[in-house]
């Protein structure tokens, strides 16, 4: 009998330290917590200060995050989205789910400058082609890519933030031009898959000559895997610049916890895992703490962007001229 008094007492102890351990939910995309990228590393670091039980969620891609924010509405079980860029920015805001971060930002080593008040960047990087070096004819720009025989994989921009920014990318370099590029880029386009991880692998596996990625693509053969193998095209055009973001959502019941994590972000523990994990330029740690093999990387002429409400403005016009293309 006293063997199971025991036992139940410390059962009891067990919940109530269990249920005292506040929960802090994240949703992101599904290569952000993959055992290969940083949400392990994020996971432990944050949890040593926080005394809190932080879980990550995958939610398909960038894009997709957006759409499952959407649908669960204030009912939603995260606190924080951590993911969307900032073509995704001004649609986000619209649903009225987020608040504002409150969060006195730091220095940041941004290309661009960052006032926002409810959305705070943790990366950022280039769009770009990668290819393996022994491939010959290397495209120079998106003109010369479609005139190619080259095979590309590319992302869908309804479910993808890299898919959207190639959407964002060709309008951004062509305007009112765009349509006549995709219809030369179409027959090119091997597949088009929902996110980013699937389209690298197919590349991988030799079932394209080049997939849309980041420039920052190749640190990870050359740093992970010694292998000098991979590179970025260098388009005439210029790059399309993305920077991805995190936001607390304003039905959050832990946004004190939410808020401690957002500011966590931008300290070194978080910046300093994205190099080698997320294989993106950090938001908020100075370049010369990037490991060695980022100064080989490919760096664009010329960026392109679009803030977030033109993009927002711009983006049902691109994906029906992207969506025409393709279809035919």
């Amino acid at each position: 009998m006293r063997h199971t008094i025991m036992a139940t007492a410390f059962s009891l102890i067990a919940a109530s330290a269990a249920a005292e351990t506040p929960v802090l939910s994240i949703y992101t995309y599904d290569s952000f917590v993959a055992d290969w990228g940083p949400g392990p590393l994020i996971e432990a670091a944050f949890e040593e200060t926080c005394d809190c039980d932080l879980q990550f969620t995958g939610a398909g891609d960038g894009a997709a995050l957006l759409a499952r924010i959407r649908l669960e509405g204030a009912h939603s079980d995260a606190d924080v989205v951590l993911g969307l860029d900032t073509n995704l920015m001004d649609a986000a805001e619209q649903t009225g789910l987020f608040a504002p971060h409150g969060i006195t930002v730091p220095e940041l080593d941004l290309p661009v400058g960052w006032e926002d008040q409810v959305f705070l960047p943790f990366d950022w990087g280039y769009f770009a082609f990668v290819y393996n070096t022994d491939m010959t004819d290397v495209p120079g720009s998106f003109t010369e890519l479609a005139a190619s025989d080259a095979r590309i994989v590319i992302q869908d921009p309804r479910s993808s933030t890299p898919g959207l920014g190639l959407l964002m990318w060709v309008s951004a370099a062509y305007g009112d031009a765009a349509a006549g590029i995709w219809e030369g880029l179409a027959d090119n386009v091997v597949t088009v898959t929902p996110g980013w991880s699937t389209a690298y692998d197919l590349f991988l596996e030799g079932e394209a000559d080049m997939v849309l990625s980041y420039t920052t693509s190749p640190a990870y053969h050359l740093i992970a895997e010694e292998d000098d193998s991979k590179a970025a095209a260098a388009f005439e055009e210029g790059h399309y610049l993305q920077v991805e973001v995190a936001g607390l959502l304003a039905n959050s019941d832990q946004p004190d916890l939410a808020r401690d994590f957002l500011a966590f972000m931008l300290t070194e523990p978080f910046q300093a895992v994205i190099p080698t994990t997320n294989w993106m330029y950090p938001a908020a740690l100075p370049a010369d703490h990037l490991p060695e093999g980022f100064e080989t990387l490919m760096t664009p002429d010329r960026a392109l962007l679009f803030d977030p409400a033109t993009a927002a403005a711009t983006r049902a016009e691109a994906l029906d001229i992207w969506l025409t293309a393709l279809s035919q």
